[in-house]
């Protein structure tokens, strides 16, 4: 049976269309009318992706990240760019842990380097001075 976030169409990309993470171009940034039918028009800017059917509503915190991921705040820098969506639990929206979509760099974050322990150089043996063979048994 489908999940209800299945069951809800959706013109916009939604947190459970980057669950799993999806690499995405970015292919362009538009305006769009997110209000509902038959209501005042809302524009928001959204992204477009080569790899998606549905734009994503951008909001501010996207906003930064994606000029984060993409080094420049200058839309146009952002075409061809690729970039990371995904769904992230810790998204709030009014007041309340929703989850939402989040962008990061494609770049993956390298394993923090872990000191390889120092080995301490074993003495050189001393030569061995005066030995007697003979084993005393």
């Amino acid at each position: 049976m489908p999940k209800i976030s299945e069951m809800i169409e959706s013109k916009f990309l939604k947190k459970e269309d980057v669950d799993p993470p999806v690499l995405v171009t970015i292919d362009r940034v538009a305006q769009n009318n997110v209000a509902m039918q038959g209501v005042d028009p809302e524009m928001k800017w959204c992204l477009y992706f080569l790899e998606m059917d549905k734009p994503m509503v951008m909001n501010s915190t996207n906003l930064h990240l994606t000029s984060n991921a993409c080094g420049s705040d200058d839309t146009d820098d952002w075409i061809g760019k690729k970039i990371v969506l995904y769904n992230d639990p810790n998204v709030s929206f009014g007041g309340k842990l929703t989850g939402g979509i989040r962008i990061r760099s494609q770049k993956k974050v390298q394993e923090p380097v872990v000191p390889q322990r120092k080995t301490v150089p074993s003495r050189p043996a001393t030569p061995a001075e005066n030995l007697d063979d003979d084993i005393p048994f």
